[in-house]
């Protein structure tokens, strides 16, 4: 295992300290980032997704904005405006919360699709196009949109196309008894989650760490066997008789640079079936659509893709 491969273990170890009963979420949360795509994080409120994102966001040592997305939200709010300075006689831009390094969008299905588009469209290209004039956003920019599961009235869903364009949809779910029990021990000794100080935190990784990880997962090679292995997964959900719409090739693609910072966040230099396995159900849950006779017989998403890594043989 390498320095670097030490470094990010390391960060991972503090996220577990930190936030309790989050494990497999904070793995998915560092294989993002390690990939460089954005994140729909879902789950019930008080699971500690706002938490977690704050505490990556000091352990990295980056620049970290928070935006709470509302119906009344404008793209400017994010974007930022121009403004016209009366004693200069000139406009000057006022850059929007989206110029930093992490961004967590909360609740963006709660904000219209104008606002969404905005900001989704940031994420692609990683530029802001205002007056006419592009404006770079950060080498590292990651955004990480968090969503209720629970009260969609009133809300605007994001279309397939757009949520294809993040790279994970993860769960945080409810903690272990055992986990919930050193949460409780936890608060009892005087942690407070909304009052942690942030600027207690020692830094341990840095942006530029980052960068070079993932330059360094890039360059990892993978067995032609094994990539045969991910495009017989990947034609097998377009085959499946329970789903409408499969695996794109965008997909495909990302399986593949996933697998690759599994395996090196493992202390790897080459990918396992395995690795594939491991990433297949933050990739695909929000890429899948299910066909509607299977959504009235109950079968969910996460059913179909256990199903198809089955039904895949594994190579030896």
């Amino acid at each position: 295992m390498s320095d670097l491969q030490t470094t990010f273990s390391k960060l991972r170890q503090s996220l577990d300290q930190i936030v309790v009963g989050q494990s497999a979420l904070i793995q998915q949360l560092l294989v993002a980032l390690l990939s460089g795509g954005h994140v729909i994080l879902e789950g019930v409120p008080g699971t500690g997704k706002t938490l977690t994102v704050k505490v990556m966001a000091r352990l990295v040592r980056s620049q970290f904005r928070r935006v709470q997305l509302t119906p009344d939200i404008l793209p400017s709010d994010i974007l930022g405006t121009n403004i016209f300075d009366l004693n200069t006689r000139s406009f000057l831009l006022k850059k929007g919360p989206i110029f930093t390094e992490i961004l967590l969008a909360d609740e963006i299905n709660r904000t219209p699709p104008k606002t969404q588009s905005a900001l989704l469209e940031a994420m692609e290209e990683q530029q802001v196009t205002l007056d006419g004039e592009s404006l770079p956003l950060p080498d590292f920019f990651w955004v990480i949109a968090t969503q209720n599961s629970l009260e969609f009235e009133g809300t605007y869903p994001l279309p397939e196309a757009q949520l294809d364009r993040f790279l994970f949809k993860l769960m945080a779910v409810y903690p272990d008894p055992i986990a919930e029990k050193k949460m409780l021990l936890n608060h009892q000794a005087g942690f407070q989650g909304k009052r942690l100080d942030l600027d207690n935190i020692q830094p341990i990784a840095s942006v530029e760490q980052i960068l070079q990880a993932r330059r360094e997962i890039r360059s990892l090679k993978v067995e032609e066997s094994v990539l045969d292995y991910l495009l017989a997964v990947v034609q097998k959900t377009r085959q499946h008789p329970d789903l409408v719409l499969g695996a794109s090739p965008r997909s495909a693609v990302a399986w593949l640079n996933v697998s690759k910072a599994q395996a090196w966040l493992s202390g790897r230099s080459y990918v396992t079936p395995d690795d594939i396995k491991a990433v297949a159900f933050p990739l695909l849950r929000h890429r899948l659509i299910l066909r509607p006779e299977a959504q009235l017989d109950g079968i969910g998403v996460e059913a179909v893709i256990n199903a198809v890594l089955n039904q895949v043989a594994v190579p030896r």
